[in-house]
């Protein structure tokens, strides 16, 4: 499966989430994003994001102040009859 990169750093917050969300809608259920934040507010707001969305956050780390979360888009909706 591909994974699609999205650089955020040096944005605050709410912008890494606001663009995160932007990306995943483009991409398909079960799609892989790795988002690169500076922020360090971002592991809060990407752990509570994915929560509230439905969203998987499969990892997140730090290296010298550089934030990477791996988000993989929720599945999608059962089709309504």
């Amino acid at each position: 499966m591909t994974e699609t990169t999205l650089d955020v750093r040096h944005l605050s917050c709410p912008l890494p989430v606001l663009r995160a969300s932007r990306v995943l809608r483009g991409l398909a259920p079960g799609a892989r994003l790795r988002v690169l934040a500076t922020d360090r507010a971002a592991v809060a707001d990407f752990q509570a994001w994915c929560q509230e969305t439905g969203h998987a956050l499969l990892a997140w780390s730090e290296d010298g102040g550089e934030f990477s979360f791996l988000i993989r888009r929720r599945p999608a909706e059962a089709a309504e009859p």
